[in-house]
C-alpha cells in the first residue's frame, strides 16, 4: 500500500506608494500632527460607505483579538511584486508561503487554519471559493492598489455573518469615491525585470456626485524562480452619489486580469538533483522556438461590481445595504495525457524539451493525440473555471437607548459554477482525441485550442464539443439572517450574535453519464451562536473574554463524490466549531500592548487523499476528523522619541490532532469500503509555523526621510505525515528547519510646487537565507531570496 497524501502538511486540510508601521490597535503610524494621527488610527473613518455591512472591531465595545493594517503601509509594503498576504505577516499567529510558486500563488495561515477556512470579506462582501472556500491572490492582484485598510480579527471575530471564520476574519476596506479632488502617478521598478505604472484621479464630491477612477499595468520576467513570468492590468472605477444628508450610494467596478506563469511549490530530492539542485529551478518550463514555455499558467478575469446604499433613517435608525455581482473566466495549464511521457523529454539542464515534443508531434503519422503514450501526449490543456455569483448583505442598526444597540440583517448567495478541460496549445498535433467516461461513449476529435489569456478567456471558451477529460457544473445557494444585541453601561459591556443559514447544492455532468445529469437538491442547515464580556477598569486597562459555536455546512467539493452526481455515502454533516478567547489591552499614547489567549476545536471534518493499493489508485476519506488549536499571542507598539517607534509581536501555537477518525476508502469505480478508525491524536498540524516573533521600528532621520525594518522569525512548523502508517507514538514528526527574515525600506518625499514627490524602496528578504519553506509528500520547496522594488510618486 502506498500514499501519495498531502496529509497533515502544515496545515493539513488553511491599488497607492510609501513608509509605514501597523499592528493592529496597537499600530501608530507616523504622523506629522494629530489631525493625521487622528485620521490614521479610526479605521472607520476611511469608510465613506457600507458603515453598516463592513464589520470592523472598532465599531464594537466589547474587543476582539484584532489587528489593523493602514492605508499607508499597505501602498509602502505590498504594492508591486509582493503578495497580498505579506502585508499580514507582522501580525501574531500569521503565516505566509507559496510564494515561490508565482505571482498571485502565496497562502497565508491563521492560527494554523489555511485560507479556506479563514474568512475573506471586500467592502463586507464575502469573497472566498463558494465550492471549497479557497482564496486565489492572482485573482485579485492589486487589490493592494485600491485597498484603504486591511483588518485581521483572528478567531470569533465581529463579523455577525455565518461565515467560515475558524481561523478569523479579513476585512478588506477598498476605496469608494473620494470626498476630495486629486490624483497619482507612480512608476515602480523590481528584481528580474519587473514594471508597473499606476494612475488615479478623483473628482471630489461635486454637489451630489463623485468620481474615482484607477487603471494599473504591471509586468515580470520572472517572480523568483526560472519561467515565473507574469503579466496583468487593473482598473477600479467608484461612482458616488449623495442626494441627501440621509442618503449615501456607491457603485464600484473593479477588475484585475493576469497571466502567470508556475512552478511548483515541492519537488522530489531526484527533481532537485535534475535541475543541478538550483534553488530557483522549475520542472514544467523550458522553450519551444526559443521562446519561454510553461506547461503550467494561471490566467483569470474576475470583474467584481457592488453597490452600497447607507440610509440614515433617524439619529437612532441606520440601514445599509450592498449588492453585488462577480464574474470569473479563466483557469489554469498543464500537460494533457500521460505526464511520464511529457515531463521526462527533458534537456541536460532538467528543462522540458518543448522543441523535441513538437518534434515528435509532427511525426506522427496522423497527427491526432490521445491517452495511449508516446510523445503525442504533448500538448497543453487548461483546466477551465468559470462562475458566476451574485448576492447582497443588508443591516439595520438600532441604537435603542443608552445602553443598548440591536443589529438585524440578511446575508444573500447565489451562484454557478463551470468546470471542464480544453486544449490551449496542439504543440504540433492536428487534434486530440478523447471518449467520454460513460458505457458506450464514442471517441471524437478536438481541433479547436483557446489561448490561455485573461481577456480573450472572457469572450471565447470552449463549447461541448471541444471539451476533454470531464466537464460539469455546480449551482450553491445560500440564505442566511443574522442578529446581535450589545449592552454597554460604565466600564461593562457585553454582546451575544446569532446567525443561522440555509445552503443548497446541486451538481450537474456531462461527462460521466450518456446526457447531462442533475443530481439532487441537497439543503444544509447552519447556524453560529457567540457573545463576549469587556471590562475597562479606566482608559488604559481592559480586560475580555468571547466564545462561541459554529455549525458550519460542508463545501460543495465534500458533499459529492469526484466525477459523479452522487453523494457521499453515509452523508457528510455539518462541521463544529467551538471557540474561547480571553483578552487584555494595555492602552496610552506611548504604549499599546494586547495579549490573546485562544482554545479552537475544530470537530467532524471531512478530508480526502489519493492513495495507491496494488497499483490501483483509490482514495482514502476521514469523515470525523478533530483538531485543537490553541496558543497564546502578544503584540505591541512603543513610540520611544516622537521619530522613533518600535513594535512587534510573538505567537506560541499548540495544534494537533485530536482523536479517532473513520478511514473509508474508495476505489476508482467508486465503491467504498470502510476499514479500521485510526486515532491521530499527538500528530500536528503543519504547513505553518507554531512559533512566530518579530520586530520593526520606524526612524525618520529628517523631514522627509525615514528608514524602517521588520524582522520575522518561524519556528515549529511540521512536515506532512503518511496518515495510515505514521504512529505518533513511536514516530517523529519531521520539522523544517527555523528561519528568519529581514526586510527594510526607505521613504523619502518632498514638495515640488504645488506636488508632493515621494520615493519608496523595499528590500524583502535583505540578508538572502536560504530556507526551506514548504515540506510534504512531494518533497521540499525553498523560499524566495532577496528580492526589491522601489518607485516613485507624484500626488496633485
Amino acid at each position: 500500500m502506498g500514499n501519495n497524501s498531502k496529509f497533515l502538511k502544515a496545515s493539513f486540510l488553511l491599488m497607492l506608494g510609501g513608509a509605514s508601521l501597523t499592528y493592529a490597535q496597537v499600530t501608530e503610524p507616523e504622523v506629522s500632527d494629530s489631525t493625521d494621527l487622528e485620521e490614521s488610527i479610526l479605521l472607520t473613518e476611511t469608510v465613506i460607505v457600507g458603515k453598516g455591512i463592513i464589520d470592523l472591531e472598532e465599531d464594537r465595545k466589547t474587543p476582539v483579538a484584532v489587528s489593523t493594517i493602514t492605508r499607508q503601509e499597505i501602498q509602502d509594503k505590498a504594492v508591486g511584486n509582493v503578495e497580498f498576504p505579506e502585508i499580514l505577516k507582522n501580525t501574531p499567529s500569521v503565516f505566509v508561503g507559496g510564494q515561490q510558486g508565482g505571482f498571485g500563488d502565496s497562502k497565508m495561515f491563521l492560527r494554523g487554519f489555511d485560507q479556506s477556512n479563514t474568512a475573506y470579506l471586500l467592502n463586507g462582501q464575502p469573497i472566498n471559493g463558494m465550492e471549497d472556500g479557497n482564496m486565489y491572490w492572482s485573482n485579485w492582484s492589486s487589490m493592494t492598489d485600491v485597498a484603504n485598510a486591511i483588518q485581521i480579527q483572528r478567531g470569533l471575530g465581529s463579523s455577525k455573518l455565518a461565515i467560515s471564520s475558524v481561523g478569523g476574519t479579513v476585512n478588506i476596506v477598498t476605496k469608494a469615491t473620494e470626498r476630495n479632488q486629486g490624483g497619482m502617478a507612480r512608476f515602480m521598478m523590481g528584481n528580474d525585470s519587473y514594471f508597473k505604472g499606476t494612475v488615479s484621479y478623483d473628482t471630489g464630491l461635486k454637489g451630489k456626485w463623485g468620481f474615482s477612477m484607477l487603471l494599473d499595468y504591471w509586468q515580470g520576467h520572472r517572480k523568483f524562480g526560472y519561467g515565473t513570468a507574469g503579466q496583468g492590468q487593473s482598473y477600479f472605477f467608484s461612482v458616488g452619489y449623495k442626494p441627501s444628508e440621509r442618503h449615501n450610494l456607491n457603485l464600484m467596478i473593479f477588475g484585475a486580469p493576469q497571466w502567470h506563469d508556475q512552478n511548483y511549490s515541492t519537488k522530489s530530492e531526484s527533481q532537485w538533483a535534475r535541475g543541478n539542485y538550483d534553488k530557483k529551478y522549475n520542472n514544467t518550463y523550458g522553450f519551444l522556438d526559443g521562446e519561454a514555455t510553461n506547461f503550467r499558467r494561471n490566467f483569470y478575469h474576475k470583474p467584481v461590481a457592488n453597490l452600497n446604499w447607507d440610509w440614515n433613517i433617524n439619529n437612532d435608525l441606520a440601514l445599509s445595504t450592498v449588492v453585488y455581482a462577480s464574474l470569473g473566466k479563466g483557469g489554469g495549464t498543464g500537460n494533457l495525457g500521460s505526464s511520464s511521457n511529457t515531463t521526462n523529454v527533458l534537456t541536460d539542464s532538467g528543462l522540458i524539451d518543448f522543441d523535441q515534443i513538437y518534434a515528435n508531434n509532427l511525426a506522427d503519422d496522423d497527427g491526432i493525440g490521445n491517452n495511449g503514450g508516446g510523445f503525442k501526449n504533448g500538448a497543453i490543456r487548461s483546466s477551465v473555471n468559470n462562475h458566476f455569483w451574485y448576492g447582497a448583505v443588508t443591516n439595520l442598526d438600532w441604537k435603542i437607548n443608552e445602553n443598548f444597540n440591536f443589529n438585524v440583517g440578511a446575508d444573500l448567495r447565489f451562484y454557478k459554477g463551470d468546470h471542464y478541460r480544453q486544449v490551449s496549445n496542439f504543440l504540433g498535433l492536428n487534434g486530440w482525441q478523447e471518449t467520454k467516461r460513460f458505457e458506450g461513449a464514442t471517441p471524437y476529435v478536438v481541433t479547436e485550442a483557446f489561448e490561455a489569456d485573461p481577456w480573450k478567456a472572457l469572450f471565447k471558451s470552449a463549447d461541448e464539443s471541444q471539451r476533454v477529460a470531464y466537464d460539469n457544473s455546480e449551482k450553491i445557494n445560500y440564505q442566511g439572517g443574522f442578529a446581535q444585541l450589545e449592552y454597554a453601561i460604565g466600564g461593562f459591556s457585553a454582546f451575544v450574535q446569532g446567525a443561522v443559514s440555509n445552503q443548497s447544492y446541486v451538481k450537474i455532468d456531462r461527462w460521466n453519464y450518456a446526457t447531462e445529469t442533475e443530481s439532487e437538491k441537497v439543503n444544509k442547515l447552519g447556524y453560529n451562536i457567540k457573545g463576549g464580556l469587556a471590562y475597562s477598569f479606566n482608559n488604559e486597562h481592559t480586560i475580555f473574554g468571547n466564545a462561541g459555536f459554529y455549525s458550519r455546512q460542508a463545501y460543495l467539493d465534500n458533499i459529492f463524490v469526484p466525477n459523479s452526481v452522487d453523494l457521499y455515502q453515509p452523508e457528510v454533516d455539518n462541521e463544529e466549531i467551538t471557540g474561547i478567547e480571553l483578552g487584555y489591552r494595555y492602552n496610552t499614547r506611548a504604549l499599546k500592548v494586547n495579549v490573546n489567549l485562544y482554545h479552537t476545536e475544530w470537530a467532524n471534518r471531512f478530508e480526502s487523499e489519493s492513495g495507491q493499493i496494488d497499483g490501483q489508485d483509490i482514495s482514502y476519506l476521514f469523515p470525523n476528523l478533530t483538531q485543537l488549536h490553541k496558543g497564546i499571542e502578544v503584540d505591541f507598539w512603543a513610540r520611544v522619541t516622537r521619530k522613533f517607534s518600535v513594535r512587534g509581536y510573538a505567537s506560541l501555537g499548540d495544534w494537533q490532532y485530536d482523536g479517532e477518525s473513520r478511514v473509508l476508502i474508495r476505489d476508482e469505480d467508486f465503491n467504498i469500503t470502510e476499514v479500521a478508525p485510526r486515532d491521530f491524536s499527538g500528530i500536528m498540524v503543519g504547513d505553518a509555523a507554531q512559533f512566530t516573533f518579530g520586530l520593526g521600528t520606524q526612524f525618520e532621520v529628517c523631514k522627509g526621510l525615514s528608514f524602517d525594518a521588520d524582522f520575522n522569525y518561524y519556528a515549529n512548523n511540521f512536515a506532512g505525515v503518511d496518515p495510515l502508517s505514521f504512529d505518533p507514538a513511536t514516530d517523529r514528526q519531521d520539522q523544517i528547519a527555523p528561519f528568519a527574515l529581514l526586510d527594510a525600506g526607505v521613504t523619502y518625499e518632498f514638495k515640488l510646487g504645488a506636488q508632493k514627490v515621494r520615493f519608496r524602496g523595499n528590500v524583502k528578504n535583505l540578508a538572502n537565507t536560504q530556507y526551506v519553506i514548504a515540506k510534504d509528500s512531494f518533497g521540499y520547496g525553498w523560499g524566495i531570496g532577496r528580492t526589491f522594488n522601489a518607485g516613485v510618486q507624484v500626488n496633485f
